[in-house]
């Protein structure tokens, strides 16, 4: 598991307005943590295919059809970033490329107010 590999993942249970369900995550956490053997959580970023979270401004990153395995397009939820267990973690998609993964960064700094 790798910073910027895209999974499915179970996200329940959550509550309120987190995102829920099975769908896919981008890993955002650090490889040294990623690859650590003790390590059993990771950091991620939900995606969502809902046109409303498109319209988040600077924390809703784009990603079309075909962005690291991604059948359908979708929408990285930066303002949701999150901590799970590996074990919600399934099926490898595939790897974001860099300038998406850049807009990601950009907008997980949006999110957090990161300089």
């Amino acid at each position: 598991m790798r910073r910027g590999e895209v999974f499915w993942a179970d996200l329940t249970p959550r509550s309120g307005a987190e995102q829920a369900g099975r769908r896919p995550v981008i890993v955002v956490s650090h490889d040294g943590f990623n690859e650590a053997p003790g390590w059993r959580s990771v950091i991620v970023v939900p995606l969502s295919t809902s046109a409303a979270q498109a319209r988040r401004g600077p924390t809703a990153v784009p990603l079309a059809p075909g962005s690291a395995g991604l059948k359908k397009g979708g929408i990285a939820l930066c303002h949701q970033v999150t901590t799970l267990d590996r074990a919600k973690l399934s099926e490898r998609l595939g790897t974001l490329p860099a300038n998406l993964m850049s807009e990601l960064e950009e907008g997980l700094r949006a999110a957090l107010d990161l300089e």
